[in-house]
């Protein structure tokens, strides 16, 4: 029972922090930390709960994606159809290329990144960074709506977010602030922002699934496992409508305030 408490609490943070531009990676090796918990290294349980992330962001969009699926390939086959999804084609297409930059850098550089960038300290610089970022793009709002978006744009995003393999470096909230440079309006950079989580999300998840097949361990501890994703995926869902109705309202700016506030802690506590 004490472990299934501790995986739903593990839970309830991934689940919290997944969507907020305040970095998840990061939360995880800030509480590794301060609480030495074996349970932090645990990477089968990351997986699963970022995979419930996944599930709740997926409902979230799931008519989004549909829509987007139908006219990608209705475009393909359907010649009779390419003037009424030709707009859907171009923004999938937008998806991928802003997706190739991280996967470039995810597969040549990802483990030496968390190897090398996965202290306490150095986690601390980089909430710092993501605390500056927000703060400098507050009173950003573009007038790009989701069919203004070029394919210049995705590959300039995709460069950023690349950066957010680096533990602390939110990915929402640097895609989100890199929306805003390129000129997407708030609605349009927050949708552009979760569209591109799918590729990382899916990706992440298919080359760690041998992992979780190969865990010895992971049939005995099933249902503490299982309480974990139900508690990321619930928990996700509501972290991200809010996290959508304070961008709506320009208030992207508040959660520097508390990556500001958690980095000062970090470099203090850990110096």
């Amino acid at each position: 029972m004490k472990k299934i408490i501790q995986y739903i609490i593990l839970g309830i943070i991934q689940g919290f922090s997944e969507p907020l531009p305040i970095s998840s990676s990061g939360h995880l090796v800030v509480f590794k930390n301060l609480f030495n918990s074996n349970m932090f290294n645990d990477l089968n349980f990351e997986i699963i709960v970022n995979f419930g992330s996944f599930i709740a962001i997926f409902i979230i969009f799931r008519h989004e994606i549909v829509k987007l699926l139908k006219g990608f390939f209705s475009y393909i086959f359907n010649k009779k159809e390419r003037n009424n999804t030709k707009k859907l084609f171009k923004y999938c297409w937008l998806i991928v290329i802003g997706s190739i930059p991280v996967g470039i850098a995810g597969i040549l550089l990802k483990e030496t990144l968390e190897t090398a960038l996965a202290t306490t300290w150095l986690v601390g610089i980089a909430f710092l960074l993501t605390a500056l970022m927000l703060f400098l793009v507050r009173k950003i709002n573009g007038n790009k709506c989701d069919d203004d978006i070029t394919y210049k744009d995705a590959l300039i995003i995709g460069l950023i977010q690349a950066i957010t393999l680096c533990p602390g470096i939110s990915r929402s909230g640097t895609v989100l602030v890199g929306c805003l440079i390129c000129g997407l309006k708030r609605e349009s950079a927050l949708k552009y922002t979760f569209m591109l989580y799918f590729p990382v999300s899916i990706a992440s998840f298919g080359l760690s699934i041998i992992d979780i097949a190969n865990a010895g361990t992971f049939s005995s501890i099933w249902l503490p496992y299982l309480c974990g994703l139900i508690a990321a995926a619930i928990v996700t869902y509501f972290s991200y409508k809010w996290l959508s109705n304070i961008v709506k309202k320009g208030k992207l700016w508040k959660f520097s305030i508390y990556c500001l506030i958690l980095a000062i802690f970090v470099l203090i506590y850990f110096r």
